[in-house]
């Protein structure tokens, strides 16, 4: 079934827009909230919020993109998910420790941030498609996917102070892409 077809279930409030949205981004959803929050249950519950929030948000929005859609609202979630527990837990965990790592470039002021969030993704994603493959590829697996070091090494045959390095840097141009379009860090 087409992403059009389904939203226009979601539009309609045809439920059996949820079961179309289970079979096919079941997986996709599940993976991208098992890599943050790092339990079934956790990334379960995850997605049945997900698929609350997306009836409740459509209408009035319409995404061009669901799988997108579903993906930024996943990963959110799980974020939010993941910083609960931590706050109670006091303890580390690789999303964490991706955001923590990526903050200092990209600031830290959450209603700033929220303010400006659409502006600065699409400022990184236009930053992104001027890097190298490699590079692109690392950043990628660790900033959006919270890949762990290790698991990036086994993806790209990378070794570690290889992956570190490319991080490090890639993170210093952001910086200083960020700073040319007006971004004050």
């Amino acid at each position: 079934m087409l992403d059009r077809e389904i939203v226009d279930k979601f539009w309609n409030r045809d439920e059996s827009a949820l079961k179309d949205v289970q079979s096919a981004y079941y997986h996709y959803c599940y993976h991208i909230a098992f890599k943050i929050v790092g339990n079934k249950q956790d990334a379960e519950e995850c997605f049945n919020d997900v698929l609350l929030f997306a009836w409740r948000s459509m209408p009035p929005h319409r995404p061009e993109n669901l799988k997108l859609f579903l993906g930024k609202m996943i990963r959110e979630h799980a974020i939010d998910c993941l910083r609960k527990r931590m706050a109670q837990k006091r303890n580390n965990g690789c999303a964490l420790l991706s955001l923590d790592e990526l903050s200092e470039y990209i600031g830290e002021n959450e209603e700033d941030f929220e303010i400006r969030e659409e502006e600065l993704a699409k400022h990184i994603s236009a930053f992104l498609r001027t890097i190298s493959e490699d590079d692109r590829n690392v950043f990628i697996r660790r900033y959006w996917y919270f890949d762990s070091i290790d698991e990036i090494c086994d993806r790209f045959g990378f070794g570690k102070s290889r992956v570190l390095m490319k991080l490090k840097r890639t993170r210093d141009r952001l910086a200083q892409y960020l700073r040319r379009e007006g971004y004050h860090l």
